[in-house]
């Protein structure tokens, strides 16, 4: 029978055998040539990702603060403040005037622009932009990208998506939607890396372009979180439901990640370190009991995340079938504008993307709110109480469903955090003896690991934020426990297992029910020469850059085009 797969064998002669490569002849000979496939390349390939994505990152953020100033705080104080016709019982009408604006430039952004994709899902089959509106997406001949889903099935993401996506974003967080910068830079990064290495270095080994496509995102996340170990760890196990899978290249993801931290928080003069302090001093050291605390609250913020997802299914429905908004962006971000407008007049710590108000949250209201203008909204409400840091947190569920659904573009990591840590101050006016910075940790790891399925990267992040060492193990067990118990509820649909990886992990499959629904080959077919055709590794190391011999069709360097499969016949 007819297989198609993604892969093209390349015949592409004798390789440097890497077990045999030591000592200074060979290592100046690699520094010499500067081929695919040495040490000394791929450093200088993370190097040059992490410089150019850093810069895009500055370019990025810049403009994002800049916007932040000028609606968020100049504008207000002339405009309102400095207005005495304005009367002071009215300021909490600015909210709903800037979500609303933002809102619909959000839509025609993407009416203009094309469909910007997002972290998610990789759209390789969305409707013809020219026929739904992009105009500037189909000269562009864009092939519109959602990431994760590019990862795995091109190995590379389309760069004609990066200008939608950054003008819907940008609004998005602009409007103060629950959503943040991480997801855009994310995709913009990825793109940049997969175009550096396709078109600058005319890559055309498919595995290799992947690599420097997880660069870009590692790039993204260590810059946004200022953690470089845990940023570039979140780009890789992003990808999949049960911790990372593209393990050979995360080396060069996180020397990529660490380059471009170095780079943007140097250009943007920010701190590298904690930027959290949830109780005063240090959290003393963890007992077994108090990881034991993090493990259930770790279920906890799992059972809340498992809500979340069927109730953000239903929502989801509802507008796109009863409300029938799923094709007039326009008119869809402007409902979700007005509804993240009405959360945040109630509620203002439900507004914007969550990395301050976290801090704001977890502090009870002692650290005033970064953003939002007036900070007390309509209503003052603060987390003084339990059931006003539950209100928050629900409030803070409620505008991430309506901010997604609504079409707004952004990341929902941190999002994410700032509910888990109004859940954890909630917890801690019921039980006083758990201590806040464990709650507030293990239940934001808990709902976040839940959705993104990044135990290590999220455990790692929101200790480092923090700065908070000892609270490791219990964040460490808290996501432990959300991933578990988690695994068959999928939130990002676009994760997957790498399929050669599945005879060596712990799913309780018989082997031949992985054929169901992978190619249409045998078990035995694993151990011979026609799995190399199916990117299944057998044996030893190719070479350093871990199979790169599945070459790319020449479109698809020069230009961003989706790789066409080629086809393999194998009669079964």
């Amino acid at each position: 029978m007819d297989v198609s797969t993604k892969y093209v064998g390349e015949d592409s002669g004798p390789r440097p055998d890497v077990h045999e490569r030591f000592g200074w002849d060979k290592m100046r000979e690699d520094l010499k040539s500067l081929r695919s496939g040495t040490v000394p390349w791929s450093v200088f390939m993370a190097l040059v990702i992490g410089v150019i994505c850093g810069t895009a990152a500055y370019v990025y953020y810049t403009a994002l603060e800049w916007l932040l100033e000028v609606f968020w705080v100049k504008l207000p104080q002339t405009l309102v403040m400095d207005n005495s016709i304005w009367p002071e019982n009215l300021y909490w009408l600015w909210i709903p005037i800037v979500c609303l604006t933002f809102a619909g430039l959000v839509g025609l952004s993407i009416a203009i622009l094309g469909f910007p994709g997002d972290l998610a899902y990789t759209g390789k089959l969305l409707p013809d932009p020219c026929k739904t509106g992009g105009i500037l997406t189909c000269l562009a001949r864009s092939y519109p990208s959602f990431v994760v889903k590019c990862v795995h099935e091109l190995g590379y993401v389309d760069m004609g998506h990066t200008p939608s996506m950054v003008a819907a974003s940008q609004f998005s967080i602009i409007a103060g939607a629950s959503l943040g910068p991480e997801a855009p830079l994310v995709a913009i990064c990825a793109a940049i890396a997969g175009w550096v290495s396709r078109n600058l270095f005319k890559h055309t080994q498919k595995n290799l372009i992947r690599k420097h496509t997880l660069c870009g995102m590692a790039c993204a996340l260590a810059a946004f979180f200022g953690v470089p170990l845990g940023g570039s760890l979140f780009a890789l196990e992003i990808n999949h439901r049960l911790g990372y899978e593209y393990a050979e290249h995360a080396m060069a993801a996180v020397t990529s990640g660490t380059t471009c931290l170095v780079v943007f928080r140097g250009l943007a003069r920010l701190p590298i370190g904690p930027i959290w302090q949830i109780e005063g001093g240090t959290l003393p050291a963890a007992s077994a009991g108090l990881v034991g605390y993090g493990f259930l609250l770790g279920l906890f913020g799992a059972g809340i995340a498992a809500i979340f997802t069927n109730l953000h299914g239903r929502l989801g429905n509802f507008m796109n079938s009863t409300l029938r908004l799923k094709d007039k962006p326009v008119k869809l971000a402007i409902f979700g504008g007005a509804v993240i407008a009405c959360l945040g007049v109630l509620v203002p710590h439900s507004m914007f993307w969550g990395e301050y108000e976290f801090q704001s949250i977890a502090s009870l209201g002692s650290t005033p709110l970064p953003h939002v203008w007036p900070k007390s909204g309509l209503t003052g409400l603060g987390p003084t109480s339990a059931l006003a840091c539950l209100t928050i947190a629900i409030t803070k569920l409620v505008a991430i469903s309506f901010t997604v659904w609504g079409g707004f573009r952004g990341g929902y990591i941190f999002p994410f955090f700032a509910a888990g840590a109004a859940f954890g101050r909630a917890v801690t006016f019921v039980i006083p003896e758990i201590p806040a910075t464990v709650a507030c940790l293990c239940i934001a790891a808990g709902i976040n690991v839940a959705v993104t399925r990044t135990a290590f990267a999220t455990s790692i992040i929101l200790v480092a934020l923090s700065g908070q060492v000892n609270a490791a193990s219990p964040v460490l067990a808290a996501s432990l426990a959300s991933i578990f118990s988690t695994y068959y509820m999928p939130f990002i649909r676009a994760q997957q297992g790498r399929f050669e990886l599945f005879e060596s992990q712990l799913h309780a499959y018989k082997a031949e029910e992985l054929f169901k629904w992978g190619p249409a080959i045998t078990p035995s077919d694993l151990s011979n020469e026609s799995a190399r055709l199916l990117n299944i590794k057998s044996g030893t190391e190719e070479d350093l850059e871990s199979q790169d011999s599945y070459k790319l069709p020449d479109s698809a360097v020069s230009a961003d085009s989706p790789i066409q499969e080629a086809s393999v016949v194998n009669t079964l």
